[in-house]
């Protein structure tokens, strides 16, 4: 089982997650608001701007302060100075 940090030393198992997303689109804000009512929603921002959501097997949502593409980096197993580089 690998564990991938999500921010602030939050760790999720890298085989439960299916999808990142971006927070900013409708439905992805409607899942949000309708997990929140469910008990669905882990919040591991530690009251940051919630930068990328996602969705494991079991149906629940996870909120990350970290960018989309340095969760997807992570799951893919490439380290932190890969990420650095390609986006410059």
């Amino acid at each position: 089982m690998r564990f991938v940090n999500i921010g602030f030393g939050n760790t999720v198992c890298a085989e439960r997650i299916v999808a990142v997303f971006s927070p900013d689109s409708a439905p992805v804000k409607r899942l949000v608001i309708d997990g929140k009512t469910a008990g669905n929603v882990i919040d591991a921002s530690c009251g940051r701007k919630t930068r990328s959501v996602l969705i494991t097997d079991c149906g629940k949502v996870i909120l990350s302060s970290l960018q989309c593409e340095t969760v997807s980096a992570r799951l893919a197993g490439k380290d932190d100075s890969e990420i650095r580089d390609s986006e410059v």
